[in-house]
């Protein structure tokens, strides 16, 4: 080999290793090199048993010739001092990509490209090894370090696979549990240690190795899986815990939680648990936002097939998992996808559009094929590999906005002088669509903070605005929450002059298709817990967030509550700590209250999922109607919620501590009535002022409607009525 060539390889330079080592036939045989620094010998042995000893050339690079013209099946012996090793040598396979792998990659249409790229344990001409594939097109050239070879990389330089900017290479007896990175020499001469972008597993943070790992996983929920898509998810109850698995029950692996939190939220009557994020990151107190390892379940919790058997044990107890998904932001850690190939790769290279100014992290260049292909496969990747039912796609609003968060001067329009990014847009649409196709049966939802036009409408469809819907199933409807707990948080003399915050919603409820969200993020950062929010004594406070519970199960749209808020904890949260479980051991002087509230979610779930005025028409004016939705002089409102079939649910909400007696509320056409559900009832730690027994309404015309009756209405409380089933005549 020439000194030129051998210089390139040991530099790590080199784009084509394989052209010079391996077997290659020659006029005489054919030539074997084989670059392995610090051995002593090296010998070639043919499967015939032929055996011929290289000859050290320098640095490490052993050549000889086999006798033949064709090249044979051969394995390398290597001495190194007192220790002998023998392995195929990976320079003599043809590459794992095929064209058309490289062909997708490139035209980032690659929608299993986690079947292309990272390493997968393969099994070549009889040979099992793992083949590694990396993106990285401004390389130099690109090595694989790792336990394999003592993290040296010299012996295994990857070859460039043309334009594609995919590196390659077959490394024999290479397999599961494996330690890996990818040495990447710049083309400004330094060398990076990075881990696998698409690697399949992590070591456990702090340490920031990727891991080779093919699954053994089977699967127990076939039956879940080809019913899932079922009818629209907007025509269905969803009903959503939100959880943070590594402190739900600190120090629980992924297995031992398939023991508790299926059985647990079951309970609760939740029809669903959104995680939030799983994939491996390197800072726990960044509950999961800041991410390194996209293709990753977090090594805290267990492997990968551990994280598989809590989704299959969930599934089993009837409860759809929701991913949070973070395709806005990622982080600088140098190990991971900053500058990945010396360069700006996954970021835009304009620095006024990389760089997040909230969370000093790096947003993705959308506009790049590679990237956008990364990301939407990542969202496909979720649903397929790990039979995920939804992904919750994290901070959509900072996507779509150039200016979001900077200040004048400080951003970059988009081609027309706007402020939107249509780059982010399309990756959306792509995304929403793109899992819609390849994963039939998951959801798409938004956390969209902003009142972006057609969050939820097809992407095909276009608005007024001349963008096509960014195709997502729900949104996350951030305003309900923000004017809702601002109301609630007021003292009740105060909330007659902030009535509208509760009857807002409803002027654009049909807007989109709606989550209400009771989030992590509003018992964070000193904003206390839900239940610290609410004004007054302590009974006062819970009685508060009872009547809230309430009108928010009762209002169109979905739920979502976070941990530890369905039995009111008085701390905000803590990720290393968890939820506040003792408050509800029977020796704690409150016990009770946290037990009623907690009870009172459940009921408000196994009512709510019987009851399809609650979710049928969640998206359709005809199921919603008001009662009276202006005395804010009282602090109350009612309404009507009703399903496809005119079957109605009156809900009538007193956000005053005064219980009224005769309060008369006008009632849609029925018989007689009967109170289902009362967050004043003692058993959820409330005075027991309720209605008992049948309603029967009176031919008073009242609020617009021929009969209506007078009630009594708890403090602090929503009620829900529903028609006597023995005495109704409703429509």
């Amino acid at each position: 080999m020439a000194d030129a060539e051998l210089d390139r390889l040991l530099a790590g330079a080199h784009h084509d290793p394989h052209g010079v080592l391996g077997a290659h036939p020659v006029a005489d045989g054919v030539a074997v090199r084989a670059l392995r620094p610090l051995a002593r010998s090296v010998t070639a042995v043919t499967a015939d048993g032929a055996r011929v000893e290289l000859t050290h050339q320098r640095d490490g690079l052993f050549t000889g010739l086999l006798p033949g013209a064709a090249v044979p099946s051969y394995r390398l012996h290597v001495t190194y001092g007192e220790r002998e090793e023998s392995h195929e040598d990976g320079y003599r396979f043809l590459p794992t990509l095929g064209d058309l792998d490289l062909h997708l990659i490139t035209e980032g249409r690659h929608w299993e490209l986690w079947q292309a790229l990272g390493a997968r344990v393969r099994t070549l001409e009889g040979v099992t090894g793992t083949a590694f594939a990396v993106w990285a097109p401004n390389a130099q050239g690109v090595r694989v370090i790792g336990d394999f070879n003592g993290w040296n990389g010299v012996a295994h330089p990857m070859r460039s696979l043309g334009s594609s900017g995919v590196w390659e290479l077959f490394v024999p007896d290479a397999g599961p549990g494996t330690r890996y990175k990818y040495e990447i020499h710049t083309r400004d001469g330094r060398m990076l240690q990075k881990a696998d972008p698409l690697a399949r597993a992590a070591e456990c943070p702090p340490a920031t190795a990727s891991v080779v790992h093919a699954s053994a996983y089977v699967w127990g929920d076939a039956e879940w899986m080809a019913q899932r898509g079922g009818e629209d998810c907007r025509q269905r109850p969803l009903s959503v815990y939100e959880v943070h698995i590594p402190s739900w029950r600190p120090g629980l692996t992924y297995r031992q939680l398939a023991e508790e939190l299926p059985k647990y939220v079951a309970g609760l009557g939740f029809t669903h648990v959104e995680l939030m994020p799983v994939m491996e990151h390197p800072f726990g107190g960044s509950w999961g936002y800041q991410v390194t390892g996209y293709f990753a379940p977090t090594a805290r919790l267990g492997t990968p097939d551990d994280f598989r058997y809590l989704v299959d044990a969930l599934h089993g107890a009837g409860i759809g998992v929701i991913a949070d998904w973070v395709p806005a932001h990622f982080p600088k850690d140098e190990f991971a996808l900053s500058r990945f190939d010396g360069e700006p790769l996954y970021e835009p290279a304009d620095t006024r559009r990389a760089h997040h100014p909230d969370w000093g992290t790096l947003e993705f260049d959308y506009g790049r094929r590679e990237v956008r292909n990364f990301l939407v496969a990542n969202a496909v990747y979720w649903c397929t590999e790990f039979h995920v039912d939804a992904i919750r796609v994290d901070a959509v609003a900072s996507m779509l906005y150039l200016d979001y968060s900077r200040e004048e001067g400080g951003w970059s329009p988009n081609e027309h002088g706007g402020r939107e990014n249509l780059a982010a847009v399309a990756f959306l649409q792509e995304m929403t669509d793109t899992v819609r196709r390849r994963a039939p049966g998951a959801l798409t939802i938004a956390e969209e903070s902003t009142s972006w036009p057609g969050v939820t409408r097809p992407t095909y469809e276009v608005g007024q605005d001349g963008f096509g819907g960014l195709g997502f199933d729900l949104k996350w409807n951030m305003g309900w929450m923000h004017d809702s707990l601002g109301y609630v948080a007021r003292d009740p003399v105060h909330r007659a002059y902030h009535h509208d915050e509760l009857t807002f919603s409803m002027v654009y409820a049909y807007s989109e298709a709606f989550v209400l969200p009771l989030s992590h993020d509003e018992v964070v950062h000193g904003k206390r817990s839900l239940v610290a929010k609410m004004p007054g004594d302590w009974w006062q406070q819970r009685a508060n967030l009872r009547a809230t519970l309430g009108y928010m199960w009762a209002h169109p749209g979905k739920q979502l509550l976070f941990m530890g808020q369905e039995f009111a904890q008085g701390e905000e949260f803590d990720h290393d700590r968890g939820p506040q479980w003792w408050v509800l051991d029977e020796d704690w002087p409150g016990h009770a209250g946290h037990r009623g509230i907690r009870s009172l979610v459940s009921d408000l779930n196994q009512v709510y999922t019987a009851t399809p005025a609650l979710w049928e028409l969640d998206c359709d004016p005809s199921g919603f109607s008001w009662i009276d939705g202006s005395r804010s002089e009282d602090n109350v409102l009612s309404f009507v919620r009703y399903d496809a079939e005119g079957r109605p649910l009156v809900v009538v909400c007193n956000f005053s501590p005064v219980v009224r007696t005769g309060y008369r509320i006008g009632l849609p056409d029925a018989a007689a009535w009967t109170e289902v559900l009362n967050s004043d009832a003692e058993r959820y730690g409330g005075s027991g002022v309720v209605n008992p027994g049948v309603i029967a309404p009176e031919p008073v015309p009242w609020h617009g409607r021929a009969r209506s009756a007078a009630l009594t209405l708890p403090p602090l409380a929503t009620f829900w009525l529903r028609p006597n089933p023995q005495e109704s005549d409703d429509e």
